[in-house]
């Protein structure tokens, strides 16, 4: 297997574009199968079994809604 380096993207989406992964990554949560996404040119593969959570963040100015997939890749 190919060693991938260390990566830390934010990408933006418009809105269109955002609802379209949700609806995919939430298909393919209901039939249990793998979800593939392309971010900023790289095609990741998340595996059935990764594990999902949703995060809050609040501080002086701002407020921030993290949802979270990982996994290890071993």
């Amino acid at each position: 297997m190919t060693q991938k380096s260390d990566r830390d993207i934010e990408k933006e989406y418009p809105t269109a574009e955002f609802v379209a992964k949700l609806r995919r990554l939430a298909d393919a949560l209901e039939t249990g199968e793998q979800f593939e996404i392309q971010i900023a040119g790289e095609r990741i593969y998340v595996p059935v079994r990764a594990i999902y959570n949703i995060e809050h963040e609040r501080g002086d100015s701002e407020e921030e809604i993290e949802f979270q997939i990982k996994w290890s890749r071993d």
